[in-house]
């Protein structure tokens, strides 16, 4: 059997906790109620068994002994998330730019998959995505 994780946490960095926190709660997210928030860090939960912790840039700091990404020149990763439609795609990044985030790029119609992304307060690049399977397989 393949190696598969039965929870999987993404750690980032954040300039502001609370400011994070109003933003991806403002995009729909909720917080995970079984990682108490803090100064330093709060949990938020974007998928089944899957959430992102947005830490304090400084306690991250703490966590590893390399450096962390300057957010304003390089690009780490792109998170990417599958939504239910192409409309929802368009209301995620449209309401994250109402936030305070950035586009990142034009949006892009392949057919069987609708793509779009934003930036978030910290400069992390969030892939939106819709995928149309039966298009895929057809």
């Amino acid at each position: 059997m393949a190696l598969t994780s039965a929870f999987t946490s993404f750690n980032l960095p954040v300039k502001n906790v609370e400011q994070s926190k109003t933003f991806f709660t403002g995009l729909g997210f909720e917080l995970n109620p079984q990682f108490p928030e803090n100064e330093n860090s709060v949990a938020i939960v974007i998928g089944d068994n899957l959430q992102v912790m947005l830490i304090n840039q400084a306690f991250f700091n703490t966590l590893t002994e390399k450096e962390s990404v300057d957010t304003s020149k390089y690009a780490q990763m792109t998170i990417a998330l599958a939504f239910e439609s192409r409309e929802k795609v368009d209301e995620i990044v449209n309401t994250a730019v109402s936030l305070g985030g950035k586009l990142h790029a034009e949006p892009e119609d392949h057919e069987f998959m609708y793509h779009w992304g934003f930036v978030d307060l910290d400069g992390h690049l969030w892939a939106i995505n819709y995928m149309n399977m039966d298009a895929a397989r057809g």
